[in-house]
């Protein structure tokens, strides 16, 4: 029996196939993790370029005179402030300040939204969605029909401008602009998960983002995994639906303050701003050896004190790092602490994140063309 028969694949999947990549399933689909190697992949995208599928990814359109109303009712972040061609992060809530979902919205037009969601929680997010809006706001979950490549590190700025057909210089972070591939429109974001300059690319045709998989990779981009993605993530202290975000944890715990509006009603909001008992801390652990989710971390006095959410090794930092929840009064940067694994106890620190500190995403596009 197959195991991997009932998982979705991306429009990609053959090509990562025909690359040789060590396949395996996240979030209901057959995905890459790894083609020549993580840490290779990983300095690929903080020094070159690297092409990530993310088709994965689910894609709603919000449309309609009071879209705005409603999706600020439904995310955490400010959704009527959004200029046309601005998107921003934000979190979905239940009633108890519950993490349904993190995601971005795009503002496409003067009453158009893309709300752009996580693979494993599309369904149940779409249906909250609809379940949410007032009469008059439709809601289209275009997904099935939606291809998106994620183009990311400092080389990707030159790159695109031999890709597509109109100028990205004057593009800033976290703002989109419709553009053209091969005479087709795609629409192309300032945005990503690792850190570094780059792109996330949306394609209404599978063949074009075939084809412009291909490109990259004929210029010089390295494919990278989703081994690569996580530790690039890790190192920034960027959240995982699933292991820094669920329904069990107050959005306020997370630390991701910008996300949250302190100024307007959304589901669950009263709940967030009541907070919960914990807060996410990042934690740099001495050696190479990682610490995984579900580790417990403990105080320097032995004390128990949260638990891990994630960890690896850091390739850019040569050490491994991790986060967790720990109980508000431990959540002191500079606090040493014991994290005990399956097999051993790794001392560490509480540290500030983001861990790595040279990430170029912010930078002007014009200093990387």
């Amino acid at each position: 029996m197959n195991p991997t028969a009932d998982l979705k694949k991306t429009a990609l999947c053959g090509l990562h196939v025909a690359l040789s990549a060590k396949m395996a399933p996240f979030g209901g689909w057959l995905m890459p993790i790894q083609y020549q190697g993580i840490l290779k992949e990983h300095e690929a995208c903080r020094t070159q370029a690297v092409v990530f599928d993310t088709c994965h990814m689910g894609e709603f359109l919000v449309r309609g005179p009071q879209a705005a109303g409603d999706l600020d009712r439904l995310v955490t972040c400010n959704v009527a402030s959004l200029a046309v061609g601005q998107c921003r992060y934000g979190l979905m809530c239940n009633e108890a300040g519950g993490v349904i979902d993190d995601l971005l919205v795009y503002r496409t037009g003067e009453a158009d939204y893309m709300v752009v969601v996580n693979a494993g929680t599309q369904d149940h997010d779409f249906e909250w969605l609809q379940a949410h809006l007032t009469r008059g706001t439709q809601a289209q979950n275009v997904s099935a029909t939606t291809c998106k490549i994620d183009f990311q590190g400092p080389a990707t700025p030159k790159l695109m401008k031999r890709l597509v057909e109109r100028p990205v210089t004057d593009l800033k972070y976290y703002h989109f602009a419709e553009n053209a591939y091969r005479h087709q429109r795609v629409l192309v974001s300032r945005t990503g998960y690792t850190g570094e300059i780059g792109f996330e690319i949306y394609f209404d045709d599978a063949v074009f983002a075939q084809a412009f998989w291909k490109d990259t990779i004929a210029l010089g981009a390295v494919p990278a995994g989703l081994g690569a993605r996580d530790t690039l993530r890790i190192e920034m202290g960027m959240p995982l639906y699933g292991h820094e975000l669920g329904i069990d944890r107050n959005a306020a715990d997370s630390g991701f303050t910008k996300a949250i509006s302190a100024n307007k009603n959304f589901v669950g909001a009263a709940a967030v701003r009541a907070g919960g008992p914990s807060r996410l801390v990042g934690v740099a652990i001495d050696g190479r050896s990682a610490a995984r989710q579900g580790d417990t971390i403990k105080s320097d006095t032995g004390a128990e004190i949260g638990t891990v959410t994630s960890g690896s090794f850091a390739p850019s930092l040569g050490h491994a790092i991790a986060m967790g929840y720990v109980k508000k009064d431990a959540a002191v940067v500079g606090a040493k602490v014991m994290v005990q694994t399956a097999r051993q106890e790794l001392p560490g620190t509480i540290a500030a994140t983001p861990f790595y500190k040279d990430g170029t995403a912010r930078k002007p596009m014009a200093a990387f063309l």
